[in-house]
């Protein structure tokens, strides 16, 4: 078994315009007064995860913050569509996908993602995963931040009101490193407060799709393919194509 077509695709774009990693993600916001409407929001495209019993079935990781409202509707609904197009190859990929989020352990909705875990279907891409350590992977997307990202995780209640305007903004950590020994105490105790603030509210995001709508305009004719996930032998999922008008 080999990587998906789509995700070989995927994997060349970006290898040839690196910065091309912007993807949307939709959502159903239903909380609100006048009914449920859809936010769409941006994210980077972090890296795939792939599985060497089955590589056909990779998951896409992301990242956030576990206090946004998207996590609530996620949780909610944890099927979403994400779309990326990619300008370099004028490609667009429409992904619909099972949305996981994986954030602290010490936080409530670990023990969702760990039901999850426990409940993937064999076969299934998540299952592939189930033995993996999740917090050392979350840890480790941590760590390849930048220092001025993940001082975004230091920041009050993202949405919520800037009581102070930008002179509370001002005082905001604008830069979160690893405290290390060796510092004045009273520097590796903020240190170590920011640190561990920010990692407390950073969350992976997996994405495992399940259909894909892939349109390929880079030379004519244009093409556009349909890829679905099916079970196939021995319960195992597989990518079903087919062929549609662009």
């Amino acid at each position: 078994m080999t990587s998906p077509r789509w995700k070989k695709a995927i994997e060349s774009a970006i290898s040839q315009y690196k910065n091309q990693t912007v993807i949307q993600i939709a959502t159903i916001d239903s909380t609100r007064p006048e009914g449920p409407i859809p936010r769409v929001r941006s994210h980077i495209f972090r890296a795939f995860l792939d599985s060497p019993v089955n590589p056909a079935l990779p998951l896409l990781l992301s990242s956030t913050d576990i206090r946004t409202p998207k996590v609530k509707q996620l949780t909610a609904k944890p099927q979403a569509e994400v779309v990326w197009w990619i300008e370099g190859t004028k490609q667009q990929f429409r992904i619909i996908a099972n949305i996981h989020i994986v954030p602290t352990p010490a936080h409530p909705l670990h023990s969702n993602f760990k039901q999850n875990l426990c409940n993937a279907e064999p076969g299934s891409a998540l299952s592939l995963f189930k033995n993996d350590d999740w917090e050392a992977k979350r840890i480790d997307m941590f760590k390849s931040m930048s220092a001025n990202m993940k001082a975004t995780w230091c920041r009050p209640l993202p949405g919520s009101r800037l009581e102070g305007g930008q002179e509370e903004a001002k005082r905001w950590p604008a830069r979160v490193e690893e405290p290390k020994l060796g510092l004045p105490r009273e520097e590796y105790d903020e240190a170590k407060r920011n640190w561990d603030t920010a990692l407390g509210n950073f969350a992976l995001v997996i994405i495992d799709p399940v259909e894909i709508d892939f349109v390929d305009l880079s030379s004519p004719p244009d093409r556009r393919t349909l890829f679905t996930k099916k079970k196939g032998v021995n319960e195992n999922d597989v990518w079903a194509e087919e062929e549609l008008v662009p």
